[in-house]
């Protein structure tokens, strides 16, 4: 009655629930953990020019350039449950055909082992700030905000907004590509 398979049957399964159990219980130690950390974002250079849009119909669109600094410390974030995190900064601001425009600028993937510690200086966007019109130009409240998920080994992905942001203005006039 009792033979080999049915003994490694029974094996397998409280096998699986104890790893299961296991599981949910390194879920449920960082499962209320606050990620929020405080982020310092600063603007150098805002740059805007207004170039063909081939993708729509209109003729020409906005285009702007962001040159910024970045800095925080992700040490806190990081418990035993956290593999990665996926940084993102994102542009929030309205304009007349759209109540809220979201842009990624700049992404980065943070592994647990490796610098904890951001500290950008006089970085570019990664990403295009690509307007589907003529939004940006003298918009006044432009919101550049830190933000990341974080990759748990067990459990849930957290979307985490930094503690600091910072609003900006765009020009009242588009830059002039120089002529070489």
């Amino acid at each position: 009655m009792n033979t080999v398979l049915s003994r490694a049957n029974s094996l397998f399964a409280f096998s699986l629930s104890v790893m299961a159990a296991l599981t949910f219980g390194c879920f449920i130690t960082t499962a209320f953990k606050d990620r929020t950390v405080p982020v310092d974002v600063r603007v150098s250079k805002v740059m805007l020019r207004n170039v063909d849009d081939f993708t729509g119909p209109r003729e020409r669109s906005d285009l702007g350039f962001i040159t910024f600094d970045l800095s925080a410390d992700l040490q806190p974030i990081f418990d035993w449950n956290v593999k990665q995190l996926f940084l993102y900064l994102s542009a929030e601001y309205t304009t007349k055909s759209n109540s809220l425009n979201q842009v990624v600028l700049w992404d980065k993937i943070v592994l647990r082992g490796e610098s904890n510690k951001l500290n950008l200086r006089e970085t570019k966007s990664k990403y295009f700030f690509f307007d589907d019109g003529n939004g940006l130009r003298a918009n006044k409240n432009i919101t550049l905000t830190l933000s990341w998920n974080v990759v748990p080994n067990a459990g849930i992905l957290p979307l985490v907004a930094g503690s600091g942001h910072i609003s900006l203005s765009f020009p009242d006039k588009y830059e002039t590509p120089k002529s070489y």
